[in-house]
């Protein structure tokens, strides 16, 4: 018997009981579409979070307050923190390389005009922020220069908030009330979206030492640097290590390059489309045993068919062949319908439901479809051999 009628037999067997074949597949088809739905989800996931955080660019150090030192007293941690000033911000932006420096503090106040009020995101920070965090102003200008000792009453607005106070009025030069104080608007800043939850279109930007005194607080909540492509990163890192030890007397600060954190970022994302794609795979270790079911039942009902093949001259390794050729038919078939059936519905998702990122991961994809094909071969081994074990005349005995 040739491997093309081996083949033949096969898919007629499978295809004279539709009903129970179908039910045998339905677990592959489920568990290998819910990989790639899975999969497609964590992938999208990915995609979307690392694009948050690189539309501000890589080239950026961000330089926070935070060292501690413990010392040998039992339970007694003293803080060795200085808090980062508008002063170390200005001696930042004059190291080799630095291309920008932006000073930030963040808090939340009300912001009114002579008819209208809202509370809102304030970002104090410096005229840095166009180059550093990429975001320019669509109307008029940004916070200019020369505001870190004596700053003035000046603010730019989020295109959002813009909208919702002034409506199609133009804002420039119009007097708001932020916090207590009263500042004159410069401009409007271009629709930037969110990050991460957060709205950068609903957010007024105002001097980072006016926002010091607003929020009544002692030092910046971090610096944000802009370096050049001439120079390495180690290089500036050292550089900034050298220069506030010097200031400060100590190390008690922390540097995240924003390469470290896409690094750390795209760790755990990738971890986490591991963790669903393995529970996916949990419904095809189910599909497995419904394939290992049905042909040990196949064994069982074909013992007299098995016997008239031995009979005529049909070898076991023939007999091996037809049952394993079974089980990989069948979870060929799962395979590919449960390949197009995920594939589909990720298609779907995208089309209806856009804000729920969702990105077919290839890899994934043709993984689980081997696997599919291997977890046919191993379940119909067993079967198979327990078939080609079996004995001419005690297959045919019960006839």
């Amino acid at each position: 018997m040739s491997l093309f009628d081996i083949i033949l037999l096969s898919l007629r067997t499978i295809t004279s009981h539709k009903l129970r074949s179908a039910l045998t597949v339905l677990g592959l088809i489920i568990g290998i579409a819910a990989v790639i739905i899975l999969t497609s989800l964590g992938r999208g996931l990915h995609s979307f979070v690392m694009a948050q955080f690189t539309q501000f660019g890589t080239n950026i150090i961000g330089v926070h307050p935070g060292k501690k030192t413990t010392f040998g007293l039992s339970g007694a941690t003293i803080s060795t923190v200085r808090p980062l000033s508008m002063a170390d911000a200005s001696s930042l932006s004059k190291l080799n390389g630095i291309i920008a420096v932006v000073p930030v503090v963040q808090g939340n106040a009300n912001v009114e005009t002579d008819t209208k009020q809202r509370r809102t995101n304030v970002i104090g920070a410096g005229e840095g922020v166009p180059q550093v965090w990429k975001i320019r102003p669509a109307l008029g200008k940004f916070l200019p220069p020369g505001e870190d000792s004596n700053p003035r009453a000046f603010a730019v607005m989020g295109d959002k908030l813009a909208t919702e106070l002034f409506g199609r009025e133009n804002p420039l030069g119009k007097r708001v009330r932020i916090g207590t104080d009263r500042y004159r608007v410069l401009g409007v800043m271009e629709k930037k979206g969110q990050m991460l939850g957060f709205d950068m279109d609903d957010t007024v930007y105002i001097p980072a030492a006016k926002a010091l005194e607003m929020f009544d607080r002692e030092g910046l909540m971090e610096i944000n640097l802009l370096y050049g492509n001439n120079i390495p990163v180690e290089a500036v890192q050292e550089n900034i290590k050298q220069l506030l030890i010097a200031r400060h007397g100590r190390e008690d600060f922390n540097l995240i390059t924003q390469n470290q954190m896409l690094a750390s970022m795209d760790s755990i994302l990738n971890i986490l489309t591991m963790a669903v794609a393995a529970l996916g795979g949990i419904s095809l270790l189910v599909g497995s045993v419904g394939i290992i079911t049905i042909m040990t039942i196949a064994v069982a009902e074909r013992v007299t068919e098995i016997g008239l093949l031995r009979a005529i001259g049909a070898e076991r390794a023939i007999i091996f062949k037809l049952f394993l050729c079974e089980a990989l038919a069948l979870s060929m078939a799962g395979g590919l319908a449960g390949t197009g059936a995920g594939i589909g519905i990720v298609g779907l998702v995208n089309q209806f439901v856009p804000a729920l990122p969702a990105q077919v991961a290839w890899e994934y994809v043709i993984a689980a479809f081997a696997l599919s094909l291997l977890i046919g071969l191993a379940s119909g081994v067993m079967p198979a051999l327990k078939a080609a074990r079996l004995e001419p005349l005690e297959a045919l005995h019960p006839e």
